[in-house]
């Protein structure tokens, strides 16, 4: 695909403005056309948090898409709010310990927050769930998206956040070679 519309969503605190920023910098390193819009409510944590993205080979003559290819859900009020935007292609991927109530269109749910506990930090999910769907989906290389950390993390995070990265994409490749085990109603 020349061109995807990508929306992470969830809570103030998850780090989905840095997950944008950090998928958008991976897309200028692959050589690729971004565009990069953010919304997030006046509270500090727990407010709504939401970036899309327009990713393109192409230029980009309209920042805001309207349907998405992707959605990354990883709360229940984002993925309930946020869902009914899905391409009927589109692939979305919920956070299985804290959207409890799937929506009943086909899904990935991934344990996103258990997975970056494994990795030693719970805020690291933002980075399982970026990696995991850009393995998924090949929306950027993963180089691009390691440089893209490497730039934008603080030096002492960095190993963390590399267990963190090397955990997603290890199971978006065992999501997407087993896609119909794993993309559920």
């Amino acid at each position: 695909m020349n061109r995807y519309h990508i929306c992470l969503s969830g809570s103030g605190g998850q780090g989905l403005i840095l997950a944008g920023v950090l998928l958008a910098d991976a897309a200028v390193n692959d050589g690729k056309n971004v565009a990069l819009t953010s919304s997030y409510s006046p509270e500090a944590r727990g407010g709504a948090s939401r970036s899309n993205l327009v990713i393109s080979n192409e230029p980009i003559d309209y920042p805001i898409p309207d349907k998405m290819d992707i959605i990354l859900s990883l709360n229940q009020e984002s993925c309930s709010r946020f869902a009914p935007e899905l391409k009927d292609n589109g692939i979305l991927v919920i956070d299985s310990d804290l959207v409890t109530h799937h929506p009943p269109i086909r899904h990935y749910s991934v344990p996103f927050t258990k997975m970056a506990e494994k990795a030693g930090a719970v805020v690291t999910a933002n980075v399982v769930a970026i990696s995991t769907i850009t393995a998924l989906s090949g929306i950027v290389k993963r180089s691009s998206l390691e440089k893209a950390l490497e730039k934008r993390i603080k030096e002492k995070l960095w190993p963390i956040n590399g267990i963190a990265l090397k955990l997603g994409f290890n199971c978006g490749r065992k999501l997407k070679k087993n896609r119909d085990e794993y993309f559920t109603y």
